[in-house]
């Protein structure tokens, strides 16, 4: 399945959307368990969590792989994690700290949202795990359409010198596509991680 340079419509990107999501909804609970552990186990292996590290972690629902064995093992080695929560007023997203005992909410979309601490700024974090609904080996990322991660890290495209947090998408191996159009709001990512690899992404340039 193929999104190309001359086909970066919203129409293109709704059913490459469709087609994937109905793909992920099909994996049955063995097998996205299964998965989520061995994503979770590439995580470690590659990405080296240790104490202190601020780390971004989705909130899955249903629909997406398990974060819960990836937030797990950030627990395990000692990181600070940071749930996204949904600001409706704005249309943005906030990063919170998920502390043991904190107060939790589910939003409009399911999603599980905690509460009681500050938001820390984007830039500030040092690593985020993040969902997405395709990619491309060049970083190019297919979300869910909110846009929220985009507009959270679009600084990344204004400024060279300082690109604040590494972005890793989390995803299963059949979401990778040839190639995604990109969009001028898109935001790319540094690697994605999958229940087989860790691809390191290029910028295609």
């Amino acid at each position: 399945m193929r999104v190309t340079p001359s086909d970066s419509s919203p129409a293109a990107r709704k059913t490459l959307r469709a087609s994937l999501r109905a793909r992920r909804r099909a994996v049955t609970p063995e097998q996205r368990a299964r998965a989520a552990r061995q994503v979770a186990r590439n995580v470690d292996r590659v990405f080296r969590l240790k104490p202190g590290l601020r780390v971004a972690i989705y909130a899955s629902f249903r629909e997406e792989l398990d974060s819960a064995p990836l937030i797990r093992l950030a627990r395990k080695r000692g990181c600070r994690i940071f749930l996204p929560r949904i600001d409706t007023r704005t249309i943005s997203m906030k990063f919170v700290e998920a502390r043991a005992g904190a107060r939790e909410t589910t939003n409009r979309l399911g999603i599980v949202e905690p509460h009681g601490t500050r938001p820390i700024g984007a830039r500030w974090l040092d690593l985020v795990l993040l969902p997405l609904v395709a990619f491309d080996a060049h970083g190019m990322r297919l979300g869910m359409g909110g846009g929220y991660y985009d507009r959270a890290f679009a600084y990344r495209n204004r400024h060279v010198a300082w690109r604040g947090p590494r972005l890793v998408g989390v995803a299963y191996s059949f979401q990778q596509v040839p190639s995604i159009a990109r969009a001028p709001h898109d935001v790319s990512l540094d690697a994605v991680v999958t229940e087989e690899r860790v691809i390191r992404c290029t910028t295609g340039s």
